[in-house]
């Protein structure tokens, strides 16, 4: 079994978020759900026209499309994903790129394996979560694949 994450090594944004939703009540959470929602930047026309197929998150049940960047050695994730549909992968998706894009690979790669359901702890979204925790692993995969490439 491996080691459990300590704070210190989660990327600080995750770790602010995490402190926040473990504060609040199910109803915060849900409304805190939705202002993340909102946050997701909007995927670039330059990505749109892509062929989707390397970029979709399969095990989701909704449509995920997840696309990474990479400039000068550091990462900027974008997704395409129905917002209205799917409010709650957009808010967790806005809530881990908030705290991965712009930064080197070994910060995704800091993210807890757990992270998605330390997020979705007493919300009752527990069918959610193999698409959720797919797509954190896709994050960290293209993260291995840019550290390989752009060794720091």
């Amino acid at each position: 079994m491996s080691e459990p994450v300590t704070a210190a090594a989660l990327p600080p944004g995750i770790e602010q978020v995490l402190r926040r939703f473990r504060a609040m009540g199910r109803e915060e959470k849900m409304g805190a759900l939705v202002s993340y929602a909102k946050k997701l930047e909007p995927l670039p026309e330059r990505l749109a026209s892509l062929d989707r197929a390397p970029f979709t998150v399969p095990e989701c049940q909704t449509r995920v499309d997840l696309f990474p960047e990479v400039h000068e050695g550091r990462l900027h994730f974008w997704a395409d994903v129905n917002v209205r549909q799917s409010p709650t992968i957009a808010a967790v998706l806005a809530i881990l790129f908030s705290a991965v894009n712009d930064q080197p690979p070994g910060v995704t790669l800091a993210l807890p394996d757990d992270i998605v359901r330390q997020l979705m702890h007493d919300i009752g979204l527990a069918g959610r979560e193999v698409g959720l925790n797919a797509m954190v692993q896709r994050l960290k995969r293209h993260a291995r694949q840019a550290a390989d490439v752009h060794p720091a």
